[in-house]
C-alpha cells in the first residue's frame, strides 16, 4: 500500500473523530488547551490501538479467506464508508440539556470507542492485504490527534457548520479506496 493511500485512509478514518471534536468545540465558551489535548489524545490513541486489534484478528483468518480477501477488503471499507455517510446524513439534533460534557473522561472513552470501531475493520483489512501495521497505525493516530485537536478549536469558532460534510467526505474516500483495491486485484487497474 502506497503512502498516498495510507494518508487518505488516515484522513478518512479521522473524519468521525474530527466531526465529534468540532461539535464538542462548539460547546465551549472559551478555548481550553487541556480539553483540546485530552480529546486529541483519546481519539488519536483509540484510532492507533483499534487497527492493531483488527490486524491481529485478521492474521488468524488470513489463510481461510486468501482467495476472496480483496472482496472482504472492499466490503469492509465500503461498509465503513457507507456507515459514515449514513450517520452524517441521519444525525439527529439534540438539545443542550440532553448533551453530556464531551470532555468528561467517561464520555470521551465512549466517543473514542464509537469513532474508532471503523479503524478496527480497517486494521482487519490491512491484515488481509498483508500490510505491515506499524506505519499505518502511527499515521492514523497522528492524523487523528492533529485533526481532533484542531476540530475542537474550529468547532469553538464555527459551531456545527462542517460537522456532517466532513463525515460524508471521509466515507466517500474509504469507499473509493476499497473500490480501488478490488479493481486492482481483479486486474482492471
Amino acid at each position: 500500500m502506497r503512502g498516498v493511500e495510507l494518508i487518505l485512509i488516515a484522513l478518512g478514518l479521522s473524519m468521525d473523530a474530527f466531526a465529534v471534536a468540532v461539535a464538542s468545540g462548539a460547546t465551549m465558551k472559551r478555548l481550553e488547551m487541556k480539553n483540546v489535548l485530552k480529546m486529541g489524545l483519546f481519539f488519536g490513541g483509540f484510532q492507533t490501538l483499534m487497527p492493531v486489534a483488527g490486524w491481529f484478528a485478521g492474521i488468524g483468518m488470513r489463510n481461510f479467506i486468501a482467495d476472496w480477501d480483496h472482496w472482504a477488503a472492499f466490503g469492509l471499507l465500503a461498509f465503513v464508508g457507507g456507515k459514515m455517510i449514513y450517520e452524517s446524513v441521519a444525525m439527529e439534533e439534540c438539545s443542550d440539556r440532553d448533551r453530556q460534557c464531551p470532555f468528561d473522561t467517561g464520555t470521551l472513552l465512549m466517543l473514542s470507542l464509537a469513532t474508532s470501531i471503523d479503524a478496527l475493520a480497517v486494521g482487519l483489512t490491512f491484515s488481509l492485504l498483508s500490510v505491515s501495521i506499524i506505519t499505518p497505525v502511527l499515521l492514523i493516530g497522528a492524523v487523528t490527534f492533529a485533526l481532533s485537536s484542531a476540530g475542537v478549536a474550529i468547532g469553538m469558532k464555527s459551531g456545527h457548520f462542517f460537522e456532517n460534510k466532513i463525515e460524508v467526505i471521509g466515507g466517500l474516500v474509504l469507499i473509493l479506496i476499497g473500490l480501488k483495491i478490488l479493481l486492482e486485484h481483479l486486474g482492471f487497474l
